[in-house]
């Protein structure tokens, strides 16, 4: 981007899931650039853990709260606020965002991106709001391109609006080795030359965590590890799962943890056993710390994880096929250090931070080069 901008990012919430980091990051990469940026939650209570990302990178974060199940001020307000502040931009990320910041954009004057993270599988109300706001997007972004196959058969956008960027991460803070390993195993517990398996994510039933439990059961002992990173409402369930196995005490789960690229640093493979994703960011991290990785062949991964190339897919639900594969992982150690070499490679070429800012950046100002010319154009009739 060559002149500097006012950007607003609006988000469902400042919670830690993957719009919001992937939000973060771009952020942080704009205001670096000399662009003033706002991000603003529409989420109701207290704020989330990103909002102290945000204002630590310089980005001004700020609540419109959402009153109500179906709040028909909630455009306006926020149309108030981004006038406000005069922004020429705003980003929307997932749903929420898109229903409400849309047509607040439009009342505002400013143009219109939006970022389609997930499947989003909605019924029809959701759905035809969704339809309804994305006629007023500029540009639409699907992360992945099986998601931007989904929006175009759900009839989300228009084709001639779609774009594919995917999404991107710090490329130097996610990277293999680190001094962090053995201290990381030693407060675990683990010895050096245990295989450990890890997992990072929201304990939620989309995510299937207890399917890893399961695949993992087989394998587990002195030296063959599960670790699972993350806090969430299946949390209970997933101990009670782990206490009725007989391998359970190779099983820890270490709630929250700030140190996430430390922790991935100690493990030797990474597995992710979702129901339905987009283009995952802890995937990516994994990927980067140049570890082989494991999951399920949903939403975007497929397009991000070559099997056998870049990593190993298996389907989802099937316990068998990931008991086999990780099995796999566990034995060869060659096909292990292969598939991570090159899971870093591609990370490294198509998904950093950089890449992905600049792939908006150039977005942003084309789709402002031609909300003007249509402006110009209309004021000439």
């Amino acid at each position: 981007m060559t002149a500097a901008l006012v950007i607003a990012h609006v988000l469902s919430s400042f919670g830690r899931g993957g719009q919001e980091r992937v939000a973060a990051n771009l952020a942080r990469f704009q205001r670096s650039a000399g662009h003033e940026v706002l991000a603003i939650s529409i989420a109701s209570g207290p704020d989330g853990p990103t909002a102290a990302e945000f204002r630590a990178a310089g980005v001004l974060a700020e609540t419109v709260p959402k009153r109500s199940r179906i709040d028909l001020s909630l455009s306006l307000r926020l149309a108030a606020r981004l006038r406000r502040h005069r922004v020429n931009v705003v980003h929307t990320h997932n749903p929420h965002a898109l229903i409400y910041g849309a047509p607040a954009a439009w009342f505002a004057g400013a143009v219109t991106v939006h970022s389609k993270h997930g499947m989003n599988s909605d019924r029809s109300r959701r759905l035809w709001l969704r339809r309804a706001a994305a006629k007023l997007v500029d540009a639409y972004v699907a992360v992945t391109p099986a998601l931007a196959k989904n929006a175009l058969e759900q009839g989300e956008c228009r084709a001639s609006r779609l774009h594919v960027i995917p999404n991107g991460i710090d490329v130097v803070r996610f990277a293999p080795g680190g001094e962090g390993r053995r201290r990381i195993r030693d407060e675990l517990g683990i010895p050096d030359d245990a295989w450990v398996v890890g997992t990072v994510g929201r304990l939620a039933p989309e995510k299937d965590q207890a399917l890893l439990i399961d695949s993992m059961a087989p394998l587990l002992s002195a030296g063959r590890r599960l670790v699972i990173v993350g806090d969430g409402p299946e949390r209970d369930a997933l101990r009670a799962r782990i206490a009725s196995i007989s391998g359970g005490r190779y099983v820890q789960m270490l709630g929250e943890r700030e140190d996430v690229e430390t922790l991935l640093a100690a493990f030797d493979a990474f597995a992710l056993t979702s129901r339905t994703e987009g283009l995952p960011l802890v995937l990516l991290e994994a990927m980067a710390t140049g570890l082989p990785v494991l999951s399920t062949a949903v939403g975007g991964i497929p397009d991000l994880v070559e099997h056998r190339v870049t990593g190993l897919l298996s389907r989802a639900g099937d316990r068998a096929s990931l008991t086999r594969e990780l099995a796999c992982l566990s034995k060869d150690g060659s096909l292990s250090r292969q598939m991570g070499e090159a899971g870093r490679r591609e990370i490294l070429l198509h998904h950093s931070v950089d890449r992905m800012a600049t792939a908006y950046g150039v977005l942003y100002e084309s789709t402002l080069r031609d909300s003007r010319r249509l402006l110009r154009a209309a004021w000439s009739i």
